[in-house]
């Protein structure tokens, strides 16, 4: 979220001397974007970053796509999927593309190490569970429903408070911004969008921590892990400020956009990226015209492959659909309310459905993961 925060101690002016209680200086460092002419945060260490006590490397972080699917609409039941490794380990990604990887991840052990990812950035939708966001710019609580913006390049820890957790995980070579159309020429949220400033959550205070033991950190660079090893604790910042940190929006907090028709899922849009679109679906008044249909009209992307991933089994224009689904929709074909659904929702009020949309401008690609969870009777759903 590009607004300036300061939190810590910090010397009056930057690049000057900061002395540590023992006479030492902090090691200032400068963490930015775009070289030196996108946003950036400086942060003061306890000890120099580049302080690295040994590296090894771990292996490919690239996902695997199944050559030769036939174009079909997906159903993936995604919410049997058994818990596994860490909130790293266990992310198993489903679908990429060049712009995109999506994952979801069910651990099943606490993290022993930090993670940091500088291949992008990392967007975490909690569908279950709560925790702490243990980060070098500080900490931030999470729970069901929180998006959580991690930056590229930021030292991380997910620490699970609950045994079952559950979360979507977007990774990014692009950042994950507010779309343009909700920010002024200052970047201040305008009145009309769905959230706005008091929204959101940022790292509420920094824990210095231990010093004496060996740490890993696993860093994501280039398609491959390696683990670094540092002989301090990584997450040693006392201070920082500027526009680059990890934030937090809960999908409660996103406003519908409604009207007397039925609403485009634009209207949805909760944040961009390169070439894709994050979407929320959440509770609302439906359309109010005498004689609205409030379910969605038959449509076809003809740029994009539209993901929905339900977070709950409300949704009106689809029957089969669990908690936890996934449905895939791709460009070359088109979708719409399933048969019975238009006549359903005359006269409806109000919809429960609460769900994480994801439009993307190039085609993605499902893993063997993807597969073996696939429904593949849900290509002949719309047969009467």
């Amino acid at each position: 979220m590009p607004r300036y925060v300061q939190l810590g101690d910090i010397p009056r002016k930057r690049h000057t001397q900061f002395r540590q209680p023992d006479g030492s200086l902090y090691a200032e460092q400068v963490f930015g974007t775009k070289g030196f002419s996108g946003i950036a945060s400086i942060l003061y260490h306890r000890h120099p970053p580049t302080e690295v006590a040994g590296f090894e490397a771990i292996g490919s972080a690239r996902p695997a796509s199944i050559p030769d699917q036939p174009l079909s609409h997906r159903h993936i039941r995604s919410y049997g999927m058994e818990a596994g490794g860490d909130p790293i380990s266990g992310r198993t990604p489903l679908l990429f593309n060049d712009d995109v990887i999506i994952s979801l991840c069910r651990p099943a052990e606490p993290m022993d190490y930090f993670y940091k990812n500088a291949d992008g950035d990392d967007l975490i939708f909690v569908h279950e569970g709560n925790g702490r966001l243990e980060t070098m710019f500080g900490t931030l609580g999470y729970g069901p429903g929180d998006y959580l913006i991690v930056p590229r390049g930021t030292i991380y820890r997910v620490v699970a408070g609950t045994p079952d957790t559950r979360m979507l995980v977007v990774e990014a070579p692009s950042a994950f911004e507010v779309p343009r159309r909700y920010r002024n020429e200052y970047g201040q949220l305008l009145e009309h969008a769905p959230y706005c400033e008091r929204d959101i959550r940022i790292p509420e205070s920094l824990n210095v921590s231990e010093e004496g033991v060996r740490f890993e950190v696993q860093i994501k660079a280039r398609g491959r892990l390696t683990a670094y090893h540092y002989n301090y604790h990584p997450l040693d910042v006392v201070g920082w400020d500027g526009f680059v940190y990890p934030w937090a929006l809960n999908i409660a907090d996103f406003e519908p956009i409604t009207g007397s028709i039925h609403q485009p899922p634009p209207t949805h849009q909760t944040f961009e990226a390169h070439n894709f679109v994050v979407c929320s679906f959440v509770p609302r008044m439906l359309d109010y015209h005498p004689n609205a249909v409030p379910v969605p009209y038959n449509h076809s992307n003809l740029e994009s492959d539209e993901l929905l991933y339900y977070v709950n089994d409300k949704f009106g224009s689809r029957k089969g659909i669990e908690i936890g689904s996934m449905t895939l929709h791709p460009s070359g074909l088109p979708h719409g309310p399933q048969p019975g659904a238009v006549e359903a929702s005359l006269g409806a009020k109000r919809t429960e459905e609460l769900a994480v949309m994801i439009d993307t401008f190039r085609p993605l690609n499902l893993t063997s993961a993807a597969v073996e969870l696939e429904d593949t009777k849900y290509p002949f759903s719309w047969k009467k």
